[in-house]
């Protein structure tokens, strides 16, 4: 036990693969016998239970609270309390509701208790089978200790990290470390290698893997949190929680819009007291309605409503967002680190090629349904019509131990039992039109000598139906191209053995460079014939590789890939015009995954740099941040190396998207800005540190978010442009009352004002939160982190554009009616009929001109009619709504007495009609200079 102790203390043990299964026995304080039950106990005491530990996460009371606390929500419960002050508590009442019942909504949208290490602590098995006092035990998982001795067989999933001891044809499921779902070899033996990550340390099993077949007994080396597992839920634990785009954004907006709302309100006050000569507390109630007036309560619902929306469309779109401020970070996304496997690919190993003696085939259909033909040239090649074709994949077949299942009730798609690449071998069989049942049946299998990592290769003995030249049994062969054919003295061409050649030989290892150049998989496979005659022993328990594997005949080759997703391609493409970059960070090797960014178009250049977790583990951040600027593969990389890459380029200001769909991919998807997990293939470890799932595990879906993400944001904008457009035309009229001294009667009562921001206003502006991404709108790079919501370009529209014109139309409407009335008596202007209608006619006209600039806020570039004048029906509803609002506010006598306002005649209602063609007409004529300015301008720039 001393030396157990040491050992912990100085994490020696990083170094145990390379020593004998005795040695690290004995380094770790054990023996074959295992620890006894006193000795366990000892070291659980110093080192605790082998338990994944949960750090406490905010209590949801303040998640709750947190929604009425952000900088915009505080400037609403300081708009309510102005109200108060003002005498105006039915506003204030307004005010607090808008913040409450968003709030709420807020919360119930996005509070997800944190389940991330939950969803781990499922992964583990409840119970682990041990020797202790030298005998086999089955105990609580959790009470496994480092030293002891562990046995795993097929099915189990591992308990603990452990150096095998010995092992029996061993093969495990790393998937959840290292995303790539092939199952991997595992022996017993010293690796003394250098260069290999931890995960493919051959004699290294891992916490959270899973036993595909064989068994093995292992000294246990680390437990908990000491496991690489523990580490990353340790990893994905320990990340703070940071605003989103849009959350600092909004802050920002509200910082802006209370310096407006507060100069705007301090201006008019002066004005009002001193220049007006106003009674102060009039004045002082005046000046706190403008203030009122510049807040958009609207804002936060309607920032709220157009996540919302989005999230509906793009759960129809296969994609799940759980946290609504996601939506928009997609928006601004400018890197998606994307993994390989599942995402860009189908997962569905598929044989491609075939490679025969004087025959190169092509073989269509993608994934496990045996649906496609073989090719060669411009016929279809079977195994009933081509005999060396029926010789290489009944050999290849015979010699797998996998299969695929067909659609069932618990699955609609073929899966596979056993390992992918040798699942394809079957299906490519299948497509030849060999039955492999049959085949089965003819040539029942005698014995296997399994692959293993040294000589590459597996062979199967099989029982021939009839004797060929005397040998009753044969023996199949497949693996490494350059092992196999080192076995391989004749070769099998059009039905007949010839000796191989040397020139043969270089034919063969030529094919196999060019495929393997191409980032595919190729398999060699080869046969013997076992004659009775051939000295060899006649039990087949001493049949081994040495005696089997010799005086071979080469049949061909198999050219596997795991084929791109159909559509892929053109998403990238479009990734591209977006100005969206893609960098690939898989656990598979650099030239498979080189060959597949090439494919769909993630890389342009011939020569990419790949960089391995080998090579990023000795980069510094520096280095890091330099390489990430050219084109770039992350091969055979680390959970924490994945991590290290979105850190770099979120501090290089990028935002970034991740794609993950296991445990190892838990810290990058968390720490990225926007997590995206696989909802097919994806761990629940994976989804539960996701900010979205995608249902179909489809690149695609991450594009189509983004575009959403681009609406959202450019939703928020439309809805800006349409509210603070009205603040003009409601400030114009109480500036001229101020300049002209009181001699222009104030044109537009505190109250009229807040009837549109709170009244009129609210329900198209909502229906602007919901309007469809743009045409266009991926055609632009992702909106840089330096723009604020509120640009030079909205305050322009807003206020000099769209203000202005409805400022003239509203002033005009006021003094219309007063030239043909006959300008008032000031002295008795809030109680004239005359004086009421016309303040009635410019709160009517700014009603109806928002109107026409709702339906023009409606697209930045786009004529109106193009996308349709009233596509939008929420937008329409919000129409019919401000009419039937203004109507009962001018003709309801309750609303009259409140809103100081008077009936008008039709003549008047022909004028509101009219109001908003002018802004129509006018802002189609500025939309349609700006789309020829842009495309001249795009001409002029070589179409960049």
């Amino acid at each position: 036990m001393e030396v157990n102790k040491q050992i912990k203390s100085d994490e020696s043990t990083e170094g145990i693969y390379k020593l004998t299964p005795e040695d690290a026995c004995k380094i770790m304080g054990t023996s074959a016998e295992g620890l006894s039950a006193s000795e366990a106990q000892s070291i659980q005491d110093k080192y605790g239970k082998n338990v994944i530990s949960e750090k406490k996460g905010k209590p949801a009371i303040l998640i709750f609270l947190s929604n009425f606390v952000s900088l915009m929500a505080i400037l609403l419960w300081v708009g309510g309390i102005i109200a108060f002050v003002a005498k105006m508590p039915e506003l204030a009442i307004a005010i607090w509701l808008v913040n409450v019942i968003n709030g709420v909504f807020s919360f119930w949208q996005e509070h997800r208790a944190s389940k991330a290490t939950e969803a781990l602590k499922k992964m583990l098995p409840s119970y682990a089978r041990v020797i202790r006092d030298n005998k086999e035990q089955q105990i609580s998982a959790e009470d496994l200790v480092p030293g002891d001795i562990m046995l795993i067989e097929e099915g189990d999933k591992i308990s603990a990290d452990a150096r095998l001891l010995t092992s029996t044809d061993l093969q495990v499921n790393q998937s959840t470390l290292t995303g790539e779902s092939n199952p991997v070899r595992k022996s017993y033996d010293p690796v003394l290698r250098e260069g290999l990550s931890r995960s493919e340390i051959p004699n290294l099993i891992f916490t959270g893997t899973s036993v595909a077949s064989g068994s093995a007994k292992a000294v246990v080396t680390s437990i908990g949190m000491e496991t690489v597992f523990g580490k990353i839920a340790n990893l994905t634990q320990t990340m703070e929680e940071v605003q989103s785009p849009l959350q600092k954004e909004l802050d920002i907006l509200t910082k802006q819009v209370s310096i407006i709302a507060i100069a705007i309100g301090a201006a008019f006050f002066l004005a009002a007291a001193f220049f007006v000569k106003q009674p102060i507390a009039q004045a002082f109630i005046f000046a706190l309605g403008m203030v009122v007036a510049f807040i958009p309560e609207g804002l936060l619902p309607t920032v709220t409503l157009s996540l919302a929306m989005a999230v509906q469309r793009m759960a129809k779109e296969h994609a799940l967002v759980k946290r609504l401020s996601a939506v928009e970070t997609l928006g601004c996304t400018s890197v998606i680190c994307s993994d390989k496997t599942g995402t860009l690919t189908q997962n569905e190993m598929t044989v491609c090629n075939l490679w025969l003696p004087g025959q190169e085939l092509e073989v269509t259909g993608l994934g496990y349904a045996p649906v496609g033909n073989i090719i060669n040239g411009n016929r279809e090649e079977t195994a009933a019509g081509n005999k060396d074709l029926k010789t290489l994949l009944t050999a290849a077949a015979l010699c797998s131990n996998a299969r695929v299942v067909p659609p069932n009730d618990e699955s609609d798609r073929y899966t596979v039992l056993g390992d992918p690449t040798e699942a394809c071998l079957g299906v490519v069989a299948q497509k030849a039109g060999i039955d492999m049942d049959e085949q089965s049946n003819l040539t029942p299998r005698l014995r296997e000598l399994p692959f293993d990592s040294r000589r590459k290769r597996m062979s199967t003995i099989h029982q021939l139906e009839q004797p060929v030249n005397g040998s009753q049994r044969i023996a199949y062969i497949k693996g490494a191209p350059k092992e196999v054919l080192e076995l391989c003295y004749g070769i099998n061409k059009q039905g007949n053995r010839e000796e191989l050649t040397s020139e043969q030989r270089d034919e063969i290892m030529q094919a196999n460079d060019g495929y393997a150049s191409k980032g595919l998989r190729v398999l060699a496979v080869a046969y013997r014939l076992l004659n009775r005659n051939s000295n060899l022993p006649t039990s087949m328990s001493a049949y081994t590789p040495e005696l089997i594997e010799q005086d071979m005949i080469f049949v061909g080759l198999v050219v596997m890939a795991d084929p791109p997703r159909p559509e892929v391609a053109d998403a990238v493409a479009l990734c591209r015009k977006a100005n969206i970059r893609i960098i690939m960070i898989t656990g598979d090797y650099g030239l498979t995954a080189e060959s597949i960014a090439k494919r769909i178009g993630i890389v342009k250049g011939d020569h990419p740099r790949i960089i391995s977790g080998l090579d990023l583990e000795k980069m510094s951040d520096e280095e890091l941040k330099v390489a990430l600027k050219d084109e770039v593969i992350f091969a055979r990389v680390a959970p924490e190396q994945k991590y290290k890459v979105v850190s770099s380029l979120q501090e290089m200001g990028h935002i970034v998207a991740v794609t993950g769909d296991g445990v190892n991919d838990s810290p990058a998807l968390k720490k990225a800005d926007i997590g995206v997990a696989m909802g097919i293939s994806g761990t629940d470890v994976a989804k539960e540190a996701a900010d979205m799932i995608l249902t179909d595990d489809n690149f695609a879906s991450i594009v189509k978010a983004i575009e959403e993400g681009r609406a959202v944001y450019s939703n928020i904008r439309k809805f800006l442009l349409y509210i603070f457009n009205s603040n003009m035309s409601e400030a114009v009229p109480s500036a001229a009352f101020l300049f002209s001294r009181g001699g222009i009667p104030l044109p537009l009562t505190v109250m009229q004002i807040l009837s549109i921001d709170l009244g009129t206003d609210m329900v198209p502006a909502l229906g602007l939160g919901t309007e469809l991404p743009e045409e266009g709108i991926m055609d632009r790079p992702p909106r840089s982190m330096k723009e604020t919501l509120l640009n030079k370009r909205l305050v322009i529209l807003a206020f000099f554009w769209y203000g202005l014109i409805e400022s003239a139309i509203s002033m005009g409407a006021y003094f219309f009616v007063n030239m043909v009335n006959g300008w008032p008596n000031v002295a008795l202007a809030s109680s004239g009929l005359i004086y009421r209608q016309a303040t009635t006619m410019a709160l009517a006209s700014i009603v109806f001109c928002q109107i026409g600039v709702v339906l023009c806020a409606r697209t930045e570039k786009q004529s109106i009619f193009k996308v349709g004048l009233f596509s939008n029906k929420n937008v329409l509803k919000g129409i019919v709504f401000e009419i039937l609002l203004i109507t009962a506010i001018i003709y309801v006598p309750f609303l009259q007495g409140i809103f100081q306002t008077a009936a008008v005649g039709w003549k008047e209602w022909v004028f509101l009609i009219l109001c908003p063609i002018p802004i129509v007409f006018l802002d189609e004529i500025r939309k349609w200079i700006s789309r020829h300015y842009g495309k001249t301008n795009k001409i002029k720039n070589g179409g960049k």
